[in-house]
């Protein structure tokens, strides 16, 4: 079952410890969302133009139910995610909608930058089946010797629970950032001509979430 708090302190560590200690560290792990490149990222087959930006925010707001990206002509959303440097990514939080339009599963691509959803096609580097988690209480952890020098992830939420359109109110990323210079100016070549809808066609406890 998930736990809010994840259980790698130690052994000593109670759980009153934990739980007064867990909003801070939280809020400096899932920090990532400041090493992304917003200009650049993109979300495809969202209802709103730019929603899918709006979920990448600090630990602190991930909450806020005002701000949310839909999925337009089916369930699927597809995230192009350029980060300014490398990461090594290590948990991921997903909060999806309280209700049937929150997606049941999370397909990962390492640095596959502008992916669209023929590309999608392919083997991911690692799938997740999700459960419902309305309060950010559930992180997934990619394989670290995957998930290291990233500087470009996709994340592709192909179903839900049932509902037509999909409902994500935030992505919280946890790991760690290092400068890269040798491939930012390539990204930013790259992202700088941004084609949402490409190929459309049909417009802390992380145990046991991995389904490969």
């Amino acid at each position: 079952m998930p736990h809010g708090h994840s259980h790698n302190h130690g052994g000593d560590c109670s759980d009153e410890a934990a739980h007064i200690d867990q909003p801070l560290e939280m809020g400096i792990e899932y920090s990532l969302y400041e090493k992304i490149d917003l200009d650049n990222l993109e979300c495809l087959n969202e209802e709103l133009e730019g929603s899918g930006k709006r979920v990448f925010r600090p630990y602190e707001n991930r909450l806020d139910t005002t701000q949310f990206v839909k999925s337009d002509s089916d369930e699927e959303l597809l995230f192009n995610i350029p980060f300014t440097g490398n990461i090594k990514l290590k948990g991921i939080i997903i909060i999806g909608g309280n209700d049937d339009s929150h997606p049941n599963k999370m397909r990962l691509f390492k640095n596959r930058p502008k992916m669209t959803f023929d590309d999608v096609l392919v083997k991911a580097d690692q799938e997740f089946e999700l459960s419902p988690d309305y309060r950010g209480e559930i992180e997934y952890s990619p394989k670290v010797v995957t998930f290291s020098s990233v500087y470009h992830l996709s994340i592709h939420f192909p179903t839900n629970y049932g509902a037509d359109n999909t409902c994500i109110h935030y992505i919280g990323l946890r790991g760690e950032f290092s400068e890269a210079h040798y491939h930012g100016v390539t990204i930013c070549n790259y992202e700088a001509r941004p084609n949402v809808t490409d190929h459309k066609n049909k417009l802390y406890d992380s145990v046991n979430h991995s389904i490969q």
